[in-house]
């Protein structure tokens, strides 16, 4: 079974899904786990896990994209 790594978290559900659709056009799959309250969106975080082989790949494509 294949291991998967955290690589990042926020609690704007728009830039979980943006941060997805980046790492999944770089052929980068993408598990995204939504452990926000259904009531209180600003209790909980939406945490995004990529395999651990692409782990370093991921991270750097998503700093490179923070950052611009």
């Amino acid at each position: 079974m294949e291991s998967w790594k955290k690589i990042y978290t926020t609690r704007n559900p728009a830039e979980a899904s943006i941060i997805q659709g980046m790492l999944e056009e770089n052929n980068i799959p993408v598990q995204i786990m939504n452990k926000q309250s259904s009531s209180y969106l600003n209790f909980g975080d939406i945490e995004l896990y990529v395999p651990a082989l692409l782990e370093e790949t991921a991270k750097q494509l998503v700093e490179q994209n923070l950052l611009n």
